[in-house]
């Protein structure tokens, strides 16, 4: 049996993942501009060369490409995402262990909304790193808070919480008249 005090969690928890999410969201919006205003319709920057370049590109689809122009699809999928997003963060116990996880989907709610502002706004996502060498996509800040918090948040499911851990997101909460 769980205190129930662990389940309330106060207005300054939403008030840092909010915050947290809005300072990363800017961080995004100012690297984008950055590169509108310094590649686009100019020659790639050399980073490191054979290594790493900013190259301007308008994405009109996903990685690599994928689902160009499918800007009804990515708007529906990115509120269905963000809406699973805030209902862990409803439901999340206030308990430190969580705070990985809160982190990590603090990350990936900015990036989700780092290049839906784009799409809604532009109807591409404005892309300039590359790495050349490799296959790999043009990407940008906002993809990288995906990636990386999905991949670290992969971990801490596998190696971090324990069987039942998340039991919480699918428990019916009790109504209380207190």
């Amino acid at each position: 049996m769980t205190d129930n005090k662990t389940h309330k969690k106060g207005l300054s928890f939403y008030i840092f993942v909010v915050a947290g999410a809005v300072v990363l969201i800017l961080f995004d919006r100012f690297t984008k501009w950055l590169a509108v205003e310094n590649l686009m319709d100019k020659p790639d920057f050399v980073m490191a060369e054979g290594v790493l370049r900013l190259h301007y590109l308008e994405n009109r689809g996903a990685a690599w490409g994928m689902l160009q122009n499918s800007q009804v699809l990515f708007t529906i999928l990115t509120i269905v995402f963000l809406a699973l997003i805030v209902w862990y963060f409803i439901r999340v116990p206030a308990e430190k262990k969580y705070k990985a996880a809160n982190i990590c989907l603090t990350f990936l709610a900015a990036g989700a909304l780092g290049n839906f502002i784009d799409r809604l706004s532009q109807q591409y996502v404005v892309d300039f790193i590359y790495f050349d060498g490799i296959n790999f996509p043009v990407f940008n800040v906002a993809d990288i808070y995906v990636s990386l918090s999905v991949i670290v948040f992969v971990l801490l499911v596998i190696f971090y919480y324990k069987d039942g851990d998340f039991r919480f997101l699918f428990k019916r909460r009790k109504q209380t008249d207190e």
